[in-house]
């Protein structure tokens, strides 16, 4: 996965400990229905599009930038479906991070889906009936989208 500049700045100093940063995921539909898919380059998992903002930029701008730039989809964020603190995580070279994910729901506007960076092996459109393999992550992501219920939090002193 590609190393946003300001990461790999902040890991000259930092090492390999653990960073808390933010990121953001998009479940994406078009007029079908369907939802966007990418099969990740790094472990072949099908997961929703998700990345890391720059410095400065709004979650919504950074999700829009990271559907893009994966798949070649123009969208629109139409809501947040979901804010949660992920669990801490190692990247195979021993970088440590910990994630606050802010979820959309977006509509696509434009553009092919095609594998659009080197992030992703394959990029598709799915019925909601005929889903790959994946891991909760994406389904509960999936799941909330679909509803029109409040954004989705961890109730305070749940654990």
């Amino acid at each position: 996965m590609a190393i946003p500049d300001f990461i790999r700045d902040l890991r000259a100093t930092a090492g390999h400990q653990l960073l808390y940063l933010p990121g953001v995921s998009a479940v994406v539909f078009d007029d079908e229905g369907r939802v966007l898919l990418g099969r990740r380059a790094d472990n072949g998992r099908w997961v929703i599009i998700c990345g890391i903002p720059e410095p400065g930029e709004q979650p919504a701008e950074a999700v829009v930038r990271e559907v893009e730039e994966e798949t070649a989809v123009r969208c629109v964020p139409e809501r947040i479906v979901l804010v949660r603190t992920l669990d801490p995580m190692t990247y195979p070279n021993g970088d440590q991070c910990q994630f606050v994910d802010v979820c959309f729901r977006c509509r696509a506007v434009g553009g092919e889906a095609r594998v659009n960076d080197d992030e992703s092996l394959e990029v598709g459109w799915f019925a909601l009936d005929a889903l790959p393999a994946m891991e909760d992550f994406s389904l509960i992501r999936i799941k909330e989208a679909l509803g029109d219920g409040p954004t989705w939090f961890e109730p305070v002193g749940a654990e």
